[in-house]
């Protein structure tokens, strides 16, 4: 069984998706989809930059959804694949299960791409910049971190924001207590606490205003039904009623990213082989989680052609 995996926010970068567009009409055609949606011209700054206009959430979001799309529509287009008939399960990182989702058929790209502006820009909005930060736990399984963030509270919020894998966890909440949380990371056998250059604390209860944004947005333009089912983050389960994603989406926004227990179910859900695209940045987290997997990562036309081979 193979299940299509979706990166999130982080593997942005200029040129990103560049190569593909000059390959590919497909690709060409998703990029100039979302810039119409968007009314701007996000694959220009795909394409030129400046770095940290990429780096605005706004724009992450929607452009590392766009470049993954791109890459499915090579495949699907020029490589003769049906996401359907290939994938038994998709899944993604954050605002990768808008991609998944995507490319599930729960939304159309314009819907998606505007969905993601609108939840970069909502979760940029959430919390006033200094109040919050996010840190990276190096060397630290769930347990420790959990207990890191206990610690390091006091009366802030400090949670645990993303579960990535058995060595990976990052945490956020207020700056305050994220400081705290790296100044203690050897009292709870971690090796190494990294502050994240995050523009606000994703993924714990202080986004609360985002997921009530989210919460309108998805009444407006709710998902349909998925041709693959999903695995979701914050349940790291199963799941394919339209009104269950709605709802769980909406949780993500403050809720934790399980990604490795995600990865883990689908393994014992009978997964195989993990294959992502648009990114390099989850294989390395799925080695680290599940052995005996095939982890594929398709970025390029060269990776296209040699994974359209293979099915």
């Amino acid at each position: 069984m193979r299940a299509f995996v979706f990166p999130g926010q982080g593997s942005q970068k200029v040129g990103m998706g560049v190569e593909l567009a000059g390959a590919s009409p497909a690709a060409r055609a998703v990029f100039e989809e979302v810039d119409d949606a968007l009314g701007q011209k996000l694959f220009a700054i795909l394409r030129d930059g400046p770095e940290d206009q990429l780096t605005l959430t706004e724009n992450a979001q929607p452009a590392i959804m766009a470049n993954a799309i791109a890459v499915l529509r090579v495949l699907e287009i020029e490589g003769g694949i049906t996401l359907a008939d290939k994938a038994d399960f998709v899944a993604g990182h954050s605002l990768g299960e808008y991609t998944a989702l995507c490319a599930a058929g729960a939304f159309s790209l314009a819907d998606t791409a505007r969905l993601l502006k609108l939840r970069g820009q909502a979760m940029q909005a959430a919390v006033p910049v200094g109040i919050g930060a996010m840190c990276a736990l190096l060397g630290a399984d769930i347990v420790k971190a959990q207990a890191l963030a206990d610690a390091a509270a006091e009366d802030d919020v400090c949670a645990v924001a993303n579960d990535n894998d058995p060595t990976q966890v990052v945490l956020s909440g207020h700056t305050g207590a994220i400081e705290r949380a790296i100044a203690l990371v050897k009292d709870f056998g971690i090796k190494r606490g990294i502050s994240l250059p995050v523009s606000a604390p994703f993924h714990c209860s202080l986004m609360q205003p985002a997921a009530d944004a989210m919460a309108a947005a998805l009444e407006k333009t709710p998902p349909a039904s998925l041709r693959v089912p999903l695995f979701a983050n914050v349940t790291a389960a199963m799941v394919t009623d339209p009104q269950d994603v709605q709802r769980l989406l909406v949780e993500q926004v403050t809720g934790r990213v399980r990604w490795r227990e995600s990865v883990l179910a689908m393994q014992a859900a009978g997964v195989e082989q993990f294959v992502e695209l648009g990114g390099k940045v989850l294989g390395p987290m799925i080695g680290r989680t599940v052995a005996d997997v095939a982890v594929t990562s398709v970025i390029g036309m060269a990776d296209i052609e040699a994974f359209a081979k293979e099915l």
